[in-house]
């Protein structure tokens, strides 16, 4: 097929439309296990995995780290003009899009325009993208997971967004949120999220927790209230994180958020994003943080990716590993898939990745990683006694006084007596080993 691209430049001229070529196949520009409609179960592959290329990392990244410049120089980033080299941007973010087949794409609001020197100027930036991207989303049928606001690089949020101890800042906050839900909503996207890249504390000892708490509580109900004011019918999202760059941030994890969110009556119109990369820095691995989700029912949406076990920080590498993606597929099958959520790749080339074509080869194997996760994921739901074997695990509370317990008609003085009654419990086993060996047996039989 040939080349793909919207606008008046093509960006990526060596790179045409990727295709499925299958296993056998050892060329890096194609798909080896991904076959977007390749049937799995009762949906496509397409529509299992929702792929999203995050706008940030991927048109907005140069390979910048904390001890020197970028690397990476892009055509799309030459012009001085910032709202022109915009324009530049979102013509290769499509082209990209179009040949790689992704059905959707996820922004901060100063990803795709430029922030301005004022509130109103900053508006009417993303207000004039907003129409352009409109445009290239009719073209191309590409769609929009979620937006989002970037509060937390302006110097202004030094101190966090919604939690800042000046109410100046808060309601610059605001105004951020507010312009990004506005764009969120013109352009149809399924979620909004946010992330508290700077909600906490550097020092426990200047910082009133209780008060910022509550602030955070009442600045994400506000922003609840004026999204469907607007008409925005889909799911907000919150995205935990653990550390950095803060000592200590609010959203440690999933279960922080989760209790959070019911605390401040949030529960019911949010789900959490999670990103396998805080996983990993909160101690916990992706599956965990997704089970977590699942059992409070609100597994939203995913920042696929990956952590370097050897740094302490937030790598944003593209996720390679299989066993974390079968053991994420496992979790999202189990809880009956997606429903505005999807996986959107929250993930950076490395600083020494310069060729032009990086950026696909990065995408393509980040998308057959999760084919194949998600084939294994199948065949351990569908062929194994995998489900079964966890239900017989938990038998004796299927009937007798294990039922009375879980229908909470015990009391304390039930719970001895039984004990008393049986004498020492039967040992049985966990068969964890088995288990993780049916997992790589699956893995291996599926792709």
């Amino acid at each position: 097929m040939g080349n793909i691209f919207i606008g008046n430049q093509e960006y990526f001229p060596t790179v045409s439309k990727i295709q499925y070529e299958g296993p056998e196949s050892d060329n890096p520009l194609a798909f080896k296990c991904y076959d977007a409609d390749r049937m799995v179960g009762t949906q496509t592959m397409r529509e299992h995995l929702r792929f999203a290329v995050s706008y940030w990392h991927t048109f907005c990244g140069d390979g910048t780290d904390v001890f020197g410049p970028g690397t990476q120089v892009h055509p799309w980033n030459k012009k001085s003009d910032p709202l022109a080299a915009a324009e530049d941007k979102i013509d290769a973010a499509f082209e990209l899009f179009t040949k790689l087949g992704v059905p959707y794409y996820c922004f901060h609001d100063v990803d795709l325009a430029p922030d301005g020197n004022t509130v109103a100027q900053g508006e009417a930036y993303l207000e004039h993208m907003v129409t352009l991207a409109k445009q290239r989303q009719e073209a191309t049928g590409i769609e929009l997971l979620w937006g989002t606001a970037n509060v937390f690089s302006n110097p202004r949020y030094m101190n966090g967004a919604s939690t800042n101890p000046n109410f100046d800042v808060v309601a610059h906050a605001g105004a951020q949120v507010k312009r990004a839900l506005d764009a969120t909503v013109a352009l149809g996207g399924k979620n909004y999220v946010f992330w508290g890249g700077r909600e906490g504390y550097a020092c426990l000892f200047n910082t009133d927790t209780r008060r910022e708490l509550e602030h955070m509580g009442r600045f994400l109900g506000m922003a609840r209230d004026y999204g469907r004011s607007i008409g925005f019918e889909g799911t907000f999202l919150i995205e935990p994180k653990p550390m950095e760059p803060m000592y200590h941030q609010y959203d440690v994890d999933a279960q922080t958020v989760i209790g959070f969110l019911r605390e401040h009556g949030l529960d019911k119109d949010f789900k959490i994003n999670i990103e396998a990369n805080h996983a990993t820095l909160s101690g916990h691995n992706t599956a965990h943080e997704l089970q977590m989700c699942a059992d409070a029912g609100m597994l939203g949406s995913i920042d696929a990716n990956r952590g370097n076990p050897q740094n302490g920080w937030d790598t944003d590498q593209f996720p390679t590993d299989l066993q974390d993606t079968v053991q994420t597929m496992l979790v999202v099958l189990a809880n009956g898939g997606f429903v505005n959520g999807g996986l959107n790749f929250d993930a950076k080339l490395r600083r020494e990745s310069t060729n032009p074509d990086d950026i696909f080869i990065a995408h393509v194997g980040g998308m057959d990683c999760f084919a194949r996760g998600l084939l294994a994921a199948h065949s351990l739901l569908e062929r194994s006694p995998l489900m079964k074997s966890k239900k017989q695990r938990y038998a004796s509370f299927d009937a007798d006084m294990g039922a009375d317990f879980e229908r909470g008609t015990l009391s304390l003085t039930d719970l001895r007596d039984h004990a008393a009654a049986i004498g020492e419990p039967k040992r049985i086993s966990g068969r964890q080993e088995a288990i993780e060996n049916m997992i790589n047996d699956h893995l291996l039989r599926s792709v």
